[in-house]
Parts: C-alpha cells; structure tokens; sequence
C-alpha cells in the first residue's frame, strides 16, 4: 500500500471527528431556568425527549440539578482561575459557555467531567436532606459491619450516592447516548469519569458512644467528602488527559501518540489541542479580550486582561 494511502487510513478517525455533528449539554442551561415544573422542562432548549420525561417525572430532582448547576460552574472557575480561559459563563446562551466547547479539548473534558460530577454531588446531597421524593439515605447501609477498628453500627444517613450515580448517568447521558459519533462517545468517557470521582471521596464518619468516650459502640455513616476534593481531583486528571483517536470500527478509543498510556475509566480523554485563547477565532466563538470589555469590566474580564497584558510583555 503507497505511503499517502496509510497515511489517510491513519488519519481518517480524527477527520470522523472533526467532521461528527457537535454535541452540546443544553440541560446546563437549567441554571438559568425557573418557575413551575412544565415550564422549566418545555423551555431548556435541545433536551433530548428521555431528558424531558425525566424532567417532567422528577420536578424536584431536576430543581437540584438546577441549583447543583451554579455549584460546579463556580468550582470549574476555581480550578481555572488562573489561566486564560477561566470557564467564563454566558447566561443567555443556551449551552452556557458558547461555542468555546464544540471543539473537542481538554477544557472540553473537563467542563463535561465536573458537570456530571456535579449532577451526581447535587441529588445525593438532596436525597439525604429529605429533599426528594425518589430517595432518602442509602437503604443498604444497615444493621452491623466491620472494619479495621471492629465492629460498628450503621446509623445516621448515609449517603445515596448509588441513586445519584444512577440518575445522573440516564439523565445527563441521554443526549450523547442518541450520537453515534466520536464526541459523543468521548463525552460519554468523560461524563464517566466525573462520576467515579465523586464516589472516589465518599467517606465513612463515625461517632462514639460509651463512658466517657470509651467508644466501646460506634455508629458509623458514609458521607461524601467536599465538593472541591472532587474539582481538584478532576484538574489533576485534567492535566493528566490524554489524546486520543477513534478506533478503526468506531467503538472505541486508542491513544494518538504510542507513547502515551492507554486512558482508564478515570481518565480524561479529548480529540483536539486547546486553541490559544488570546488569539481571535470566529469559528470558536473567541475574540480578542479588548474588544469584550464594554464598560464596567466584570472580575474575568479584569483577569483576562491583566493576564494578557502580562503575556504581551
């Protein structure tokens, strides 16, 4: 086979890519949706229809999602405080964060990982807050048990990150689950990631009981960790991520550089190098940071320019 033909064969699962329909989570735009039930789910725009029977089945689970929204953007914006794109959000778009994200990057994997993360974190939480209809505290975690301290009791609430897992994998996995292109499945990949990482810090609490504090009976709980371990475990992982291609039969993955590592489940993967985000692209819906400030200048803004500013000299 002629040189050029083994090199388009090489090549023709990133073209796959790049030319794939692009996938957006438009259920991220719940942030900025509010009233009643059926007019909250019929006005977040491009949900998928297994996404609006959920949200019309479960008001109150998708009001967590709502308010789970502000939580993991805000963490997504500490995580890149300190770089040029700083996870900026757009309230009146519908994907949240414009056209930055139809490219298939490693902010890409991140924004999809920590959202999933975040959807996981918010219906746990309030499941055990009583918050919700579908669940209450981990129903298995009764009677007694053992670890390495000895015997203890199952108490308290336990937290139902089993049901939040559950949930958030039919709701937010819907829409890429329809595609069968390569973003869809990375997205899929990284979704995944974002929710092992929240149950990777759950955590097991305990209090004593006895005289004076002999903790001769303990009751015991598990409890999942602050959200921001699971941020700060994602950014490690984020720059970790590793660049990939779409395997011959379009399944799956295999790594772009052999001498890479082949990701696992907990890994971020992405298609494309991150664009230079001081550099204008249309296409990518970037501009030059000048032209963005039009009068009082928001905290992004003012870092952005301070950075830029920085990188000039």
């Amino acid at each position: 086979m002629n040189a050029w033909l083994v090199g388009i064969w090489l090549w023709l699962p990133l073209l796959f890519t790049w030319l794939s329909p692009e996938v957006s989570s438009s259920w991220w735009y719940m942030r900025a949706t509010s009233g009643s039930s059926r007019v909250m789910c019929d006005n977040v725009p491009g949900l998928v229809s297994h996404q609006r029977q959920l949200c019309h089945r479960h008001p109150d689970v998708m009001r967590a999602i709502g308010l789970g929204v502000t939580e993991w953007t805000m963490e997504c914006q500490h995580q890149f405080r300190q770089h040029r794109w700083n996870c900026n959000t757009l309230d009146r778009d519908h994907s949240l964060f414009g056209r930055v994200l139809l490219r298939s990057s490693r902010e890409s994997a991140f924004v999809y990982a920590i959202s999933s993360a975040g959807v996981v974190f918010a219906i746990t939480r309030a499941c055990s807050q009583g918050e919700l209809k579908s669940c209450s505290c981990d129903p298995k975690k009764k009677g007694t048990a053992k670890d390495n301290k000895g015997t203890f009791d199952w108490g308290g609430c336990s937290d139902n990150i089993d049901y939040g897992i559950k949930f958030a994998r039919a709701f937010v996995d819907a829409k890429e689950r329809k595609g069968k292109d390569a973003r869809a499945l990375m997205n899929l990949h990284n979704n995944r990631a974002g929710r092992k990482a929240v149950k990777r810090f759950l955590k097991q609490e305990c209090k004593c009981h006895g005289v004076s504090g002999s903790c001769t009976l303990r009751t015991c709980w598990l409890a999942m960790a602050d959200f921001r371990k699971t941020g700060n475990y994602l950014w490690r992982k984020y720059n970790g991520a590793i660049q990939v291609v779409m395997n011959q039969d379009g399944t799956g993955f295999t790594v772009a550089n052999k001498r890479f590592k082949k990701p696992t489940k907990n890994d971020l993967v992405y298609f494309e190098n991150s664009p230079d985000y001081c550099i204008r692209d249309r296409d990518a819906g970037l501009k030059h940071l000048t032209s963005n400030i039009r009068g009082p200048a928001s905290p992004g803004h003012l870092y952005w320019f301070f950075e830029l500013k920085q990188f000039a000299q």
